[in-house]
């Protein structure tokens, strides 16, 4: 059986070692190792929700060859779910999500609109981990770019892609002048909208005239460098590099339409 990269990631980010959760587990040192470097689960139910629950993990994401064949590809290490639609995954699991990050969260879409609809302490959470040391980097598509006229068209929907970005910038206007936080405006065709929080990622990719919320979500976590996750990584950074800045008038709609 392969090694299972999931459960060393965990550790790793738990900081936890093999003794500690060997001596939590009450099981041999050994033991663990096997678990690590041949992928072989627990085998009691209740030692697995117990290395599980030290882990803050879910076992299904940690074992999730139990009740079914393994996986196929070693890819499928970092894909955590995914979901027929955006909207499938609850609110509460955005929210968690979005609390529990504390070193990064990357904002990559076309309005970001239904994110601060859907929590309405999103902007102060936000501001309060900036000032906590957490770099938020937020992208959304220029609301005069002719990109977002075409999609307005596809989309077809009454609430345009502008009136939904200029609402937005309305919503994170509190952010501007907090460290740690940008908003920037892409010009290109979006073709994945990207919400990273630490090494959780959340991915949309976009189906011509779907709206977001329609569109499948991928739900995925790091486990290694030059995977799935750093391939959506790599292309958010892309687009940051070649994003425009916008100041602190722009995020004010009725200023930017006077400018």
């Amino acid at each position: 059986m392969a090694a299972n990269e999931r459960l060393r990631a965990a550790m790793n980010q738990a900081g936890i070692g093999v003794e500690r959760l060997a001596q939590a587990a009450e099981v041999d040192p050994k033991t663990v190792y096997r678990w690590l470097s041949r992928g072989r689960p627990p085998k009691r139910p209740e030692t697995r929700r117990l290395v599980a629950g030290l882990l803050q993990q879910d076992d299904s994401w940690l074992w999730p060859t139990i009740g079914r064949a393994p996986a196929a590809a070693p890819v499928d290490a970092e894909i955590v779910a995914a979901y027929t639609y955006r909207s499938d995954l609850p609110t509460q699991r955005w929210w968690d999500l979005i609390s529990r990050a504390s070193d990064r969260i990357d904002l990559l879409g076309y309005t970001l609109y239904f994110l601060a609809l859907q929590h309405p302490e999103l902007v102060e959470t936000l501001r309060s981990k900036c000032e906590d040391g957490c770099r938020i980097r937020a992208v959304i598509a220029d609301p005069d770019s002719e990109h977002v006229r075409y999609r307005d068209a596809e989309e077809g929907t009454p609430l345009t892609l502008v009136v939904r970005i200029n609402t937005t910038l309305s919503m994170l206007d509190g952010l501007f002048g907090c460290p740690g936080f940008e908003l920037r405006f892409q010009d290109t065709p979006l073709y994945n909208s990207i919400f990273r929080f630490d090494d959780q990622m959340l991915v949309t990719p976009h189906l011509y005239a779907t709206t977001g919320a329609k569109a499948p979500l991928l739900h995925l976590r790091k486990v290694r460098p030059g995977g799935l996750f750093g391939q959506f990584a790599g292309h958010f950074d892309s687009i940051w590099q070649h994003a425009t800045p916008a100041s602190v008038d722009q995020s004010r709609p009725q200023d930017r339409d006077s400018a």
